[in-house]
């Protein structure tokens, strides 16, 4: 549920990023998705501890850099290519801090990185010049890759917070990245909201992302990191189909070689 949800919550704020700027997107769906989880971890109940605090404001900071980044990268560059790419990123960061805090994955998991790192270069190779009007440039790298890290990190941290703390670590995470969203807007002079179209998107794109995050938080507190981390990222699926599906964007064979050994790395790193 949470990598379907977050797959179609990219789609939908990619495809507004590219009628209006990235920021003035997620200033509308991060305080709507801030609501909707505020009312469903007072509905749910659990304790305010230290730790939800601390890690779900670090996860939040997290998190909203990592969707800025992502949200202009999907909006400046392919759909289809930026969205494995951030992926593969994504999914990784997870695993290597499991290697650095004593994890010892299988040869099998160890196989799937070794296969994550070939499907980043096969996945970044740039389709015919003709084929889209978005193209794979450096900026758009450095923006995927960067928002890859950052919300890998959001994994890391969410991870932290304990069982009994429910949802109010989610709730500090979305409080935070309002907070920080609105302060990027104010310095960058994008504090006007979208309207039309590009509203309508963001707002489909915060209940969403609050659906996303919920799922996302269940599974961390009932899995290992290195398990439901990898699983939600899986949501390129849904963002590749609907970029093909909708968008008509097309990727070359080298490209399409890529989504499959990401896909196959996904699934030795998990079953590993």
């Amino acid at each position: 549920m949470s990598a379907a949800s977050f797959g179609v919550t990219d789609f939908v704020g990619g495809v507004a990023a590219r009628q209006v700027a990235a920021l003035r997107v997620i200033m509308i769906s991060t305080p709507v998705s801030m609501l909707l989880i505020g009312g469903l971890a007072v509905v749910t109940g659990g304790f305010v501890t230290p730790h939800s605090v601390i890690f779900g404001v670090l996860g939040g900071v997290s998190q909203a850099m990592g969707v800025w980044w992502f949200f202009s990268a999907l909006g400046s560059g392919p759909i289809s290519v930026v969205s494995p790419l951030a992926a593969v990123v994504d999914a990784s960061v997870p695993v290597a801090f499991g290697l650095f805090s004593g994890e010892r994955p299988s040869h099998v998991a160890m196989t799937g990185i070794a296969l994550a790192l070939m499907a980043v270069v096969l996945i970044s190779r740039q389709a015919d010049a003709g084929s889209a009007a978005h193209r794979f440039t450096s900026k758009v790298a450095w923006l995927t890759i960067g928002s890859g890290v950052a919300l890998g990190l959001n994994f890391v941290c969410i991870d932290h917070t304990e069982f009994q703390s429910r949802l109010w670590p989610l709730l500090f995470a979305r409080a935070a990245a309002t907070v920080l969203v609105f302060g990027m807007a104010a310095a960058t002079r994008n504090t006007a909201p979208p309207s039309g179209f590009p509203l309508r998107l963001a707002l489909i794109a915060g209940v969403l992302d609050a659906a996303a995050n919920v799922a996302m938080v269940l599974t961390l507190h009932t899995s290992l990191l290195s398990l439901g981390s990898v699983l939600i990222s899986l949501y390129p699926a849904a963002t590749v189909m609907l970029a093909v599906l909708v968008l008509r964007e097309r990727v070359n064979r080298w490209q399409v070689a890529g989504m499959a050994l990401a896909a196959a790395a996904v699934t030795m790193i998990t079953t590993g």
